[in-house]
Protein backbone atom coordinates (compact mmCIF):
# COMPACT_ATOMS: atom_id res chain seq x y z
CA UNK A 1 0.00 0.00 0.00
CA UNK A 2 1.40 3.52 -1.11
CA UNK A 3 2.40 5.28 2.48
CA UNK A 4 2.84 9.09 2.44
CA UNK A 5 3.94 11.87 5.02
CA UNK A 6 2.84 15.14 5.81
CA UNK A 7 5.40 17.82 6.47
CA UNK A 8 3.55 20.02 9.09
CA UNK A 9 3.83 24.08 8.27
CA UNK A 10 6.04 25.47 11.27
CA UNK A 11 3.54 28.04 13.04
CA UNK A 12 5.01 31.08 14.39
CA UNK A 13 2.80 30.67 17.60
CA UNK A 14 4.12 27.91 19.67
CA UNK A 15 0.59 26.78 21.39
CA UNK A 16 -0.98 26.59 18.16
CA UNK A 17 2.46 24.23 16.64
CA UNK A 18 1.92 22.33 19.76
CA UNK A 19 -1.27 21.39 18.59
CA UNK A 20 -0.81 21.53 14.92
CA UNK A 21 0.10 17.90 14.02
CA UNK A 22 -2.98 16.57 15.69
CA UNK A 23 -5.47 18.85 14.12
CA UNK A 24 -4.05 18.48 11.06
CA UNK A 25 -4.07 14.83 11.71
CA UNK A 26 -8.54 15.69 12.08
CA UNK A 27 -8.37 17.58 9.36
CA UNK A 28 -7.06 15.24 7.25
CA UNK A 29 -9.08 12.66 7.89
CA UNK A 30 -12.44 14.51 6.85
CA UNK A 31 -10.45 15.18 4.13
CA UNK A 32 -10.33 11.26 3.55
CA UNK A 33 -14.28 11.40 2.32
CA UNK A 34 -13.49 13.35 -0.87
CA UNK A 35 -10.61 11.22 -2.06
CA UNK A 36 -10.61 8.43 -4.85
CA UNK A 37 -9.12 6.10 -2.46
CA UNK A 38 -9.30 5.47 1.26
CA UNK A 39 -7.47 6.70 3.97
CA UNK A 40 -5.62 4.00 6.60
CA UNK A 41 -3.51 4.37 9.79
CA UNK A 42 -3.49 7.78 10.10
CA UNK A 43 -0.66 8.55 12.53
CA UNK A 44 1.72 11.26 14.11
CA UNK A 45 5.39 10.40 13.23
CA UNK A 46 8.86 11.34 14.29
CA UNK A 47 11.20 10.76 10.65
CA UNK A 48 14.96 12.26 11.09
CA UNK A 49 13.67 14.49 14.44
CA UNK A 50 10.92 15.92 12.21
CA UNK A 51 7.24 15.34 13.20
CA UNK A 52 5.27 14.45 10.62
CA UNK A 53 1.47 13.52 10.26
CA UNK A 54 1.78 10.08 7.99
CA UNK A 55 -0.86 7.67 6.29
CA UNK A 56 -1.52 5.26 3.70
CA UNK A 57 -4.12 4.71 0.99
CA UNK A 58 -5.50 1.50 -0.84
CA UNK A 59 -4.48 2.96 -4.12
CA UNK A 60 -1.68 5.74 -4.88
CA UNK A 61 -3.05 9.57 -4.86
CA UNK A 62 -4.40 10.09 -7.85
CA UNK A 63 -4.12 13.75 -9.23
CA UNK A 64 -7.30 15.24 -8.05
CA UNK A 65 -6.55 13.74 -4.54
CA UNK A 66 -3.44 15.43 -4.46
CA UNK A 67 -4.76 18.68 -5.61
CA UNK A 68 -7.66 18.59 -2.66
CA UNK A 69 -4.78 17.65 -0.21
CA UNK A 70 -3.01 20.48 -1.24
CA UNK A 71 -5.29 22.66 0.64
CA UNK A 72 -4.59 21.39 3.66
CA UNK A 73 -4.62 24.17 6.67
CA UNK A 74 -0.95 23.28 7.83
CA UNK A 75 0.49 21.29 5.30
CA UNK A 76 3.86 22.40 3.94
CA UNK A 77 4.79 19.62 2.10
CA UNK A 78 3.96 15.90 1.02
CA UNK A 79 6.16 12.95 0.39
CA UNK A 80 5.50 9.64 -0.73
CA UNK A 81 7.64 6.83 1.76
CA UNK A 82 9.67 3.74 1.30
CA UNK A 83 12.98 1.90 1.78
CA UNK A 84 13.93 5.33 4.47
CA UNK A 85 13.21 7.79 1.64
CA UNK A 86 11.63 10.67 1.34
CA UNK A 87 10.49 11.23 -1.95
CA UNK A 88 8.42 14.77 -2.77
CA UNK A 89 4.87 14.78 -4.31
CA UNK A 90 4.42 17.82 -5.88
CA UNK A 91 1.29 20.17 -4.39
CA UNK A 92 -1.49 22.37 -6.50
CA UNK A 93 -3.01 25.04 -3.88
CA UNK A 94 -5.88 26.67 -4.87
CA UNK A 95 -3.72 29.99 -3.43
CA UNK A 96 -4.75 32.81 -5.89
CA UNK A 97 -2.93 35.57 -4.01
CA UNK A 98 0.33 36.24 -2.24
CA UNK A 99 0.83 34.77 1.46
CA UNK A 100 0.79 38.10 2.65
CA UNK A 101 -2.88 38.17 2.65
CA UNK A 102 -3.43 36.09 5.58
CA UNK A 103 0.33 37.19 7.57
CA UNK A 104 0.70 40.88 7.46
CA UNK A 105 -2.11 41.78 9.96
CA UNK A 106 -1.20 41.20 13.60
CA UNK A 107 -3.42 42.75 16.11
CA UNK A 108 -4.17 41.16 19.48
CA UNK A 109 -7.51 38.30 19.59
CA UNK A 110 -6.62 37.17 15.85
CA UNK A 111 -7.70 34.15 15.14
CA UNK A 112 -4.56 31.97 14.01
CA UNK A 113 -4.79 32.04 9.89
CA UNK A 114 -4.02 28.32 9.67
CA UNK A 115 -6.95 27.63 12.16
CA UNK A 116 -9.22 29.83 9.72
CA UNK A 117 -8.26 27.83 6.91
CA UNK A 118 -8.60 24.60 8.61
CA UNK A 119 -12.38 25.70 9.78
CA UNK A 120 -13.27 26.97 6.40
CA UNK A 121 -11.90 23.17 4.77
CA UNK A 122 -14.19 21.53 7.41
CA UNK A 123 -17.03 23.50 6.96
CA UNK A 124 -16.77 23.45 2.88
CA UNK A 125 -16.35 19.21 2.73
CA UNK A 126 -19.59 19.07 5.09
CA UNK A 127 -21.35 21.04 2.38
CA UNK A 128 -22.38 19.62 -0.64
CA UNK A 129 -19.92 21.40 -2.73
CA UNK A 130 -16.37 20.04 -0.98
CA UNK A 131 -15.05 20.06 -5.12
CA UNK A 132 -14.83 24.12 -4.80
CA UNK A 133 -11.45 23.34 -3.13
CA UNK A 134 -10.26 21.98 -6.63
CA UNK A 135 -11.39 25.39 -7.96
CA UNK A 136 -14.91 26.41 -7.99
CA UNK A 137 -16.93 29.22 -6.75
CA UNK A 138 -18.71 29.74 -3.62
CA UNK A 139 -20.13 32.79 -1.59
CA UNK A 140 -18.92 32.57 2.26
CA UNK A 141 -20.38 34.64 4.77
CA UNK A 142 -18.58 35.18 8.06
CA UNK A 143 -21.21 37.45 10.33
CA UNK A 144 -18.55 37.84 13.00
CA UNK A 145 -15.73 38.46 11.07
CA UNK A 146 -13.84 41.08 13.62
CA UNK A 147 -10.59 42.26 11.04
CA UNK A 148 -11.49 39.91 8.02
CA UNK A 149 -9.38 36.99 8.41
CA UNK A 150 -11.80 34.81 7.32
CA UNK A 151 -12.54 36.99 4.84
CA UNK A 152 -9.45 37.12 3.81
CA UNK A 153 -8.74 33.56 3.43
CA UNK A 154 -12.41 33.18 0.90
CA UNK A 155 -10.13 35.44 -1.33
CA UNK A 156 -7.03 33.24 -1.31
CA UNK A 157 -9.54 30.52 -2.79
CA UNK A 158 -10.93 32.88 -5.28
CA UNK A 159 -14.41 32.67 -3.14
CA UNK A 160 -16.87 35.48 -2.99
CA UNK A 161 -17.03 36.87 0.50
CA UNK A 162 -19.42 38.46 3.50
CA UNK A 163 -18.77 39.53 6.26
CA UNK A 164 -20.71 41.48 9.22
CA UNK A 165 -19.50 43.04 12.25
CA UNK A 166 -20.56 45.45 15.28
CA UNK A 167 -17.00 47.10 15.99
CA UNK A 168 -16.42 50.09 14.11
CA UNK A 169 -12.21 49.83 14.92
CA UNK A 170 -12.35 46.96 12.99
CA UNK A 171 -14.58 47.84 9.98
CA UNK A 172 -12.19 50.59 9.73
CA UNK A 173 -8.82 48.79 10.38
CA UNK A 174 -10.06 46.38 7.68
CA UNK A 175 -10.97 48.84 5.42
CA UNK A 176 -7.59 50.50 5.14
CA UNK A 177 -5.63 47.25 5.41
CA UNK A 178 -7.48 45.63 2.44
CA UNK A 179 -7.55 48.68 -0.27
CA UNK A 180 -4.21 48.86 0.49
CA UNK A 181 -3.41 45.58 0.12
CA UNK A 182 -4.74 45.34 -3.33
CA UNK A 183 -3.32 48.83 -4.47
CA UNK A 184 0.26 47.14 -3.34
CA UNK A 185 -0.39 44.49 -4.71
CA UNK A 186 -1.74 45.89 -8.40
CA UNK A 187 -4.99 43.66 -8.12
CA UNK A 188 -7.70 45.16 -10.26
CA UNK A 189 -10.59 46.32 -7.87
CA UNK A 190 -12.92 48.97 -7.10
CA UNK A 191 -14.23 49.88 -3.40
CA UNK A 192 -17.16 51.91 -2.71
CA UNK A 193 -17.89 53.04 1.30
CA UNK A 194 -21.77 53.89 2.35
CA UNK A 195 -24.08 54.28 5.17
CA UNK A 196 -26.62 51.32 5.26
CA UNK A 197 -30.29 52.25 6.08
CA UNK A 198 -33.85 50.14 6.70
CA UNK A 199 -36.84 52.29 7.10
CA UNK A 200 -34.82 55.01 7.42
CA UNK A 201 -32.70 54.07 10.35
CA UNK A 202 -29.20 54.02 10.28
CA UNK A 203 -28.05 50.40 10.90
CA UNK A 204 -23.80 50.63 10.44
CA UNK A 205 -21.81 51.38 7.06
CA UNK A 206 -20.73 49.19 4.44
CA UNK A 207 -17.81 48.71 2.46
CA UNK A 208 -18.04 46.84 -1.21
CA UNK A 209 -14.82 45.46 -2.85
CA UNK A 210 -15.03 44.29 -6.36
CA UNK A 211 -11.63 42.32 -7.65
CA UNK A 212 -10.10 40.31 -10.48
CA UNK A 213 -8.10 37.34 -10.11
CA UNK A 214 -6.15 38.58 -12.86
CA UNK A 215 -6.39 41.64 -15.48
CA UNK A 216 -7.54 40.06 -17.73
CA UNK A 217 -10.74 38.61 -16.11
CA UNK A 218 -11.29 41.98 -14.67
CA UNK A 219 -11.41 43.23 -17.80
CA UNK A 220 -13.74 40.84 -19.24
CA UNK A 221 -15.77 41.85 -16.46
CA UNK A 222 -15.45 38.21 -14.14
CA UNK A 223 -14.71 39.95 -11.20
CA UNK A 224 -15.22 38.28 -6.70
CA UNK A 225 -16.73 40.19 -4.76
CA UNK A 226 -15.82 41.45 -0.96
CA UNK A 227 -18.08 42.95 1.13
CA UNK A 228 -18.37 44.14 4.82
CA UNK A 229 -21.36 45.18 6.81
CA UNK A 230 -20.35 47.67 9.96
CA UNK A 231 -23.82 46.03 11.22
CA UNK A 232 -24.75 43.88 14.06
CA UNK A 233 -25.04 40.40 13.32
CA UNK A 234 -28.48 39.84 14.58
CA UNK A 235 -29.45 42.14 11.40
CA UNK A 236 -28.01 39.57 9.18
CA UNK A 237 -31.22 38.23 7.67
CA UNK A 238 -32.36 41.75 7.73
CA UNK A 239 -28.97 42.70 5.17
CA UNK A 240 -28.74 39.27 2.84
CA UNK A 241 -30.91 37.36 0.59
CA UNK A 242 -32.80 34.06 2.21
CA UNK A 243 -30.36 31.11 0.95
CA UNK A 244 -27.08 33.42 -0.34
CA UNK A 245 -24.32 31.98 1.26
CA UNK A 246 -22.83 28.65 0.29
CA UNK A 247 -20.78 28.23 3.34
CA UNK A 248 -21.18 30.47 7.42
CA UNK A 249 -17.70 30.03 8.88
CA UNK A 250 -17.36 32.61 12.29
CA UNK A 251 -14.59 32.51 14.89
CA UNK A 252 -17.40 33.07 17.95
CA UNK A 253 -16.04 35.83 20.58
CA UNK A 254 -14.63 34.10 23.47
CA UNK A 255 -16.61 35.91 26.12
CA UNK A 256 -13.10 37.19 27.31
CA UNK A 257 -12.08 40.56 25.61
CA UNK A 258 -14.64 41.21 22.71
CA UNK A 259 -17.99 42.36 22.46
CA UNK A 260 -20.40 40.05 19.94
CA UNK A 261 -23.67 42.50 19.58
CA UNK A 262 -24.80 45.61 20.59
CA UNK A 263 -27.60 45.27 23.62
CA UNK A 264 -30.82 47.61 24.70
CA UNK A 265 -28.48 49.91 26.41
CA UNK A 266 -26.02 50.09 23.24
CA UNK A 267 -23.51 48.24 25.05
CA UNK A 268 -21.31 45.11 24.25
CA UNK A 269 -22.74 41.97 25.37
CA UNK A 270 -20.04 39.81 25.63
CA UNK A 271 -22.08 36.03 26.46
CA UNK A 272 -20.96 34.10 23.35
CA UNK A 273 -23.84 31.71 24.45
CA UNK A 274 -26.72 34.48 24.32
CA UNK A 275 -25.24 35.86 20.79
CA UNK A 276 -25.30 32.31 19.08
CA UNK A 277 -28.79 31.37 20.88
CA UNK A 278 -29.98 34.56 19.27
CA UNK A 279 -27.53 34.82 15.57
CA UNK A 280 -27.95 31.28 14.68
CA UNK A 281 -31.99 30.92 13.18
CA UNK A 282 -31.24 34.50 11.28
CA UNK A 283 -27.84 32.66 10.04
CA UNK A 284 -29.27 29.46 8.98
CA UNK A 285 -31.79 31.64 7.25
CA UNK A 286 -29.38 33.36 5.22
CA UNK A 287 -27.58 29.83 4.78
CA UNK A 288 -29.13 27.90 1.42
CA UNK A 289 -30.14 24.21 1.35
CA UNK A 290 -26.76 22.08 0.97
CA UNK A 291 -24.98 24.53 2.96
CA UNK A 292 -23.04 24.17 5.81
CA UNK A 293 -21.66 26.31 9.05
CA UNK A 294 -18.76 26.11 11.11
CA UNK A 295 -18.46 27.71 14.15
CA UNK A 296 -14.81 28.19 16.34
CA UNK A 297 -15.81 28.76 20.21
CA UNK A 298 -14.37 28.72 23.99
CA UNK A 299 -15.54 25.73 25.33
CA UNK A 300 -15.17 27.74 28.90
CA UNK A 301 -18.46 29.79 28.06
CA UNK A 302 -20.34 27.34 26.29
CA UNK A 303 -20.41 23.14 26.22
CA UNK A 304 -20.23 21.08 22.83
CA UNK A 305 -23.74 19.70 23.89
CA UNK A 306 -25.32 22.90 23.85
CA UNK A 307 -24.00 24.33 21.16
CA UNK A 308 -24.92 20.92 18.52
CA UNK A 309 -28.57 21.80 20.25
CA UNK A 310 -28.73 25.36 18.79
CA UNK A 311 -27.80 24.02 15.43
CA UNK A 312 -29.86 21.55 15.49
CA UNK A 313 -32.88 23.27 17.29
CA UNK A 314 -32.24 25.64 13.67
CA UNK A 315 -32.71 22.53 11.69
CA UNK A 316 -28.96 21.53 10.44
CA UNK A 317 -27.81 18.21 10.88
CA UNK A 318 -24.72 18.61 12.88
CA UNK A 319 -21.63 16.31 11.94
CA UNK A 320 -20.73 14.23 15.31
CA UNK A 321 -18.04 11.19 15.82
CA UNK A 322 -14.96 10.52 14.56
CA UNK A 323 -12.57 13.79 13.15
CA UNK A 324 -15.33 16.32 13.85
CA UNK A 325 -14.78 15.44 17.39
CA UNK A 326 -10.82 15.80 17.56
CA UNK A 327 -10.49 19.76 17.18
CA UNK A 328 -10.40 20.91 20.75
CA UNK A 329 -6.84 22.59 21.22
CA UNK A 330 -5.80 25.02 24.14
CA UNK A 331 -5.38 28.46 22.59
CA UNK A 332 -4.35 29.76 26.50
CA UNK A 333 -5.49 29.67 29.99
CA UNK A 334 -8.77 30.73 29.34
CA UNK A 335 -9.52 29.55 26.51
CA UNK A 336 -9.88 26.38 25.03
CA UNK A 337 -10.93 26.23 21.61
CA UNK A 338 -13.38 23.69 19.43
CA UNK A 339 -15.44 23.81 16.22
CA UNK A 340 -19.03 22.48 15.14
CA UNK A 341 -19.97 21.77 12.07
CA UNK A 342 -23.77 21.63 10.71
CA UNK A 343 -25.17 20.74 7.55
CA UNK A 344 -28.32 22.53 5.87
CA UNK A 345 -30.71 19.78 4.78
CA UNK A 346 -31.98 20.07 0.81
Amino acid sequence: MPHYAILVYPAANRVYADASRRLLRAELAVFGDALSTPLRELAEETLGGVGYVTFTTGEPLSEEDIALLSNLSALYALFETGDGLLKPVELSALARFDSDLLTIQKYSGKTNELFTKLLLNVTVLASDAGSALLGGRLHVLDPLCGRGTTLNQAMMYGFDATGLDVDGKDFEAYGQFIKTWLRTKRVKHTAESIAVRRNKVRLGKRLDIEFGLSKEQYKAGEVRKLTYLNCDTLTTDELLRPNSADVIVTDAPYGVQHGSHRTQDASLSRSPADLLAAAIPGWNRVLRPGGAIGISWNTHVIGRDELAGLLSGAGLEVREGGAYEDFQHRVDQAIVRDLVVAAKPR
